[in-house]
């Protein structure tokens, strides 16, 4: 599939205020993109996207009959929308907020304001997203690459599911929390394990402690994704034994360098 460019997207800007749509729209354009329509809330948005299904939505986080966190809920419960890429625009900091978001599978979320490297960034995600590429390995055939993803998030599984398959990985196996994982591990054999830190019973570092120390899989590549900022933290993660760690919103471009290199050790 020929690659797709800013200017190729039709985007839906979903933002209550007058002015910072017109700053968006400004910084949209100065980026390609131009193909904008626009919606004040979340009721309006929904009925324009059923009319005309948008390439990609970006929406503010507050509207005055909610959060874009409804709107995102709508998008996933219905099929015609569920694959719509969206980003967020947010100002807001507190981590709780912000992790629905990223356990619910945005491409990515946009501090308020942004640069043109961030935008641009985000477009590319959702780019990415729409015009799958495989990912060219020499040791191996892409097709044929077994993965084992794992996370307590369905919408999280869907979306890194989505951003694999695109690669061109074809044998997916889910499990929805890492004592699922070392079930599936006793039993089938995987060239690739993907999974989320935070999950009940076994988290992701136990799960990478259990399939380097009593697993007969103990070479296998780990790939933990996280929304885990605190640099200690991840430093103590990646003494567990992970080959990579990649951040929430799982980013498509980050994804294929990743697993290019990891796959290739």
């Amino acid at each position: 599939m020929q690659q797709l460019s800013p200017s190729d997207l039709s985007i839906l800007l979903i933002e209550p205020s007058d002015v910072q749509r017109k700053i968006i729209i400004k910084q949209l354009a100065e980026e390609g993109a131009t193909q904008v329509s626009t919606a004040d809330n979340i009721t309006t948005a929904m009925q324009q996207l059923k009319q005309h299904k948008a390439d990609l939505v970006i929406s503010s986080l507050y509207f005055e009959q909610g959060t874009s966190l409804e709107l995102l809920a709508k998008l996933k419960n219905d099929a015609n929308l569920a694959d719509v890429p969206f980003v967020l625009i947010s100002s807001e900091t507190k981590k709780a907020q912000l992790e629905q978001f990223k356990q619910s599978g945005v491409v990515a979320i946009l501090p308020k304001p942004f640069n043109s490297v961030q935008l641009g960034k985000a477009l590319n995600a959702a780019i990415d997203l729409l015009s799958p590429a495989e990912l060219e390995l020499s040791l191996f055939d892409v097709h044929d690459v077994r993965v084992l993803v794992v996370d307590d998030s369905r919408l999280a599984r869907n979306h890194i599911k989505r951003v694999l398959q695109n690669l061109g990985i074809q044998h997916l196996t889910e499990a929805e929390d890492g004592q699922q994982a070392i079930e599936l591990l006793q039993n089938n054999m995987f060239d690739l394990v993907v999974t989320d830190f935070n999950m009940p019973e076994v988290n992701g570092q136990e799960l990478t402690q259990y399939i380097r120390e009593h697993s007969q899989q103990s070479h296998i590549p780990v790939l933990m994704v996280t929304s885990e900022a605190n640099e200690s933290h991840l430093a103590n993660i990646a003494q567990s034994g992970v080959n990579a760690l990649c951040d929430k919103p799982f980013e498509p471009e980050t994804v294929r360098a990743l697993l290019s290199r990891i796959m290739e050790h």
